[in-house]
């Protein structure tokens, strides 16, 4: 149901029923691109229904899909009938059409051909938890998530959401794991890493189903490579790629988890199920990490100094001590290599 995971936090004095969001949706329901738009989105039935309800509710889990619908042509297409058209403009009249006359020219020129440009859809499920006042996108796409969120608060009044954000930042914590093979407690360290260093030489440094208890990946560390991804396995059911941005990739839940779930169901049931199971198991997962990374950073609190961590050091040099601040609850009592 889920593969990539973007996590919101909704900020307190928001509410709204069931019945009201449904009709708020209702407003930018998705239609069908037409044939001279580049682009149609909108809110669809996420059971896959013709006509259906546009939020559903599972066990108190709020579920609703964003639907989107693009058309494009390529820029080579659209400039060569430019250049055609304005070449019979120049024979006939005499002379070359200037930049604003060959931009009307590039505008008339796509409006012809998107009648016969292939379509392309794509869907993105919202989990919406409003107990504990999360929003997860089900994407990995920064600029979808924002345009999800940005469509959800004008439909919803009063609605506003921000990125969760944690005291710890990812990288730093991933390092952390890393180096000490310490990983936080009820999660395992899987076999995909990407370091990069923050230096003019952009050095990257991937493994793929590799194991990472190995010196180089330490030395990798030591000398000022920070993780963007790490695999992550946690409590044996579930699977994920946690990135620099604190997005969940590659999500997987693992063996039997869903599999009572779906035994015996129908399509209504199956839907029912997987959003029980998914959420239920995301419920645990998310506060296990946000707990890993330092818990949530509270607007208006004075900032940790590890929310971003102190600054690799140079091999062969270490940089001043950072101020103290809470350390990592994964950390335990080994020192980060830049301490």
């Amino acid at each position: 149901m889920f593969k990539n995971l973007i996590v919101y936090r909704i900020a307190p004095g928001w509410s709204a029923t069931l019945e009201q969001v449904e009709e708020a949706l209702g407003k930018t329901r998705f239609a069908p691109i037409g044939a001279t738009q580049e682009k149609s989105v909108g809110w669809t039935a996420p059971r896959g229904e013709a006509h259906g309800a546009l939020i559903e509710s599972v066990g108190g889990q709020w579920i609703c899909k964003l639907a989107v619908e693009t058309k494009s042509v390529p820029a080579s297409v659209v400039n060569r009938k430019v250049d055609e058209r304005a070449a019979q403009i120049e024979q006939s009249s005499g002379r070359k059409p200037g930049k604003k006359e060959r931009r009307d020219l590039k505008d008339e020129a796509l409006q012809a051909l998107l009648p016969q440009a292939f379509t392309k859809q794509s869907a993105v499920l919202v989990w919406i938890d409003t107990a504990s006042r999360l929003l997860v996108a089900g994407t990995g796409a920064q600029g979808r998530a924002d345009e999800l969120t940005t469509l959800l608060v004008e439909a919803l009044p009063g609605l506003s959401v921000a990125l969760f954000d944690t005291q710890v930042a990812a990288p730093a914590a991933m390092a952390d794991w890393l180096v000490t093979q310490e990983p936080p407690a009820g999660f395992s360290i899987d076999r995909e890493c990407e370091l990069k260093a923050a230096d003019e030489s952009k050095a990257v440094v991937r493994y793929a189903r590799h194991s990472l208890a190995i010196d180089e990946v330490r030395q990798h560390v030591e000398q000022g490579k920070m993780p963007t991804k790490l695999a992550l396995v946690w409590d044996d059911r579930v699977s994920f790629l946690l990135t620099e941005g604190m997005q969940l990739k590659k999500l997987t839940f693992l063996e039997t988890v869903f599999e009572d779930g779906k035994s015996g169901a129908g399509k209504d049931e199956g839907f029912d199920a997987d959003v029980a199971i998914a959420t239920g198991e995301l419920s645990q997962l998310l506060p296990d990490l946000f707990a890993a990374l330092g818990g949530e950073v509270v607007p208006g609190a004075a900032p940790s100094a590890a929310a971003t961590g102190p600054a690799p050091a140079s091999a062969g040099k270490a940089p001043a001590a950072a101020p103290a601040a809470a350390p990592s609850p994964s950390a335990g009592d080994s020192p980060l290599p830049w301490e």
